[in-house]
């Protein structure tokens, strides 16, 4: 019933108990999980995973906040084989950051731009290999639109736990690609996020959890889970007024339609 395009399967916080964080996300009617990598380590870790899971799909990609795991160009020949893999459906995390401080030997001017060259390379692999990107923003809205924009009609890009307004959104939909809600649309002070997803059409919107991340009401403050989209699929049919059948078989249907090989 329920899509979760985005949960950290590979995060260390699920090290102790996925199998049972699995069965609650079955439990709870999510029939389907893409999970990103952050770098190639996570990738293998994460394919090992879906090779015994036929609910589960990975994202393969470097993560902003890891492109100091990568130099030169023979990284990206090694994302290119994790890529053809039969349960990849997607690249990604991909995207800037320029939240997070730079790791140390870095400064904020040379962190960017090897931030920049990262996304670019795996942009241009998307591209090639026909596969959809899943992208990470953190205050560098307009240097990530600037990059991915110029790919679109040659790729689709879901801008993951999206928190603007219909106005920056507006231009990306336009173009083919989409935006995900977290449950901060859960949240009382979600502010500007919760006319968004009243607002944005069906069709042009997916649902995630981000877990361990971002856990919805009434689990705030918790660790995250995949079953926990549930929640953040009930907040969104209250702010649209419509059923929540209704939310996660239009987000289903939607994710289905970006992700390969579901």
């Amino acid at each position: 019933m329920f899509f979760d395009t985005h949960t950290h399967l590979g995060s260390r916080q699920f090290d102790a108990d996925l199998p049972a964080v699995l069965q609650r996300a079955r439990a709870a009617g999510v029939t389907r999980m893409v999970a990103p990598a952050v770098d190639l380590d996570n990738a293998r870790k994460l394919l090992a995973l879906a090779e015994n899971e036929p609910d589960i799909r990975v994202a393969v990609g470097i993560h902003p906040c890891d492109a100091d795991t990568v130099s030169g160009t023979g990284w990206i020949e090694e994302l290119r084989v994790l890529a053809q893999h039969p349960k990849v459906c997607a690249i990604g995390e991909i995207g800037l950051d320029y939240f997070h401080a730079p790791p140390e030997g870095w400064t904020v001017e040379t962190w960017r731009a090897h931030q920049a060259v990262v996304l670019h390379a795996q942009l241009g692999l998307a591209s090639e290999l026909g596969l959809n990107v899943i992208l990470h923003n953190r205050e560098s809205w307009d240097d990530l639109t600037a990059q991915v924009l110029p790919f679109s009609g040659r790729l689709r890009g879901v801008f993951h736990c999206f928190t603007g307004t219909m106005e920056q959104a507006g231009p990306l939909l336009e173009r083919g690609h989409l935006i995900s809600f977290t449950g901060i649309v859960s949240f009382k002070n979600a502010g500007v996020i919760a006319g968004t997803a009243r607002q944005v059409p069906a069709g042009q919107f997916m649902l995630e959890t981000d877990a361990p991340y971002l856990a919805p009401v009434p689990h705030r403050g918790k660790r995250c889970e995949p079953a926990h989209v549930a929640d953040t699929a009930r907040a969104v049919s209250a702010l649209r007024g419509v059923t929540v059948e209704e939310i996660a078989e239009m987000t289903t249907r939607t994710a289905l339609g970006f992700f390969r090989g579901f």
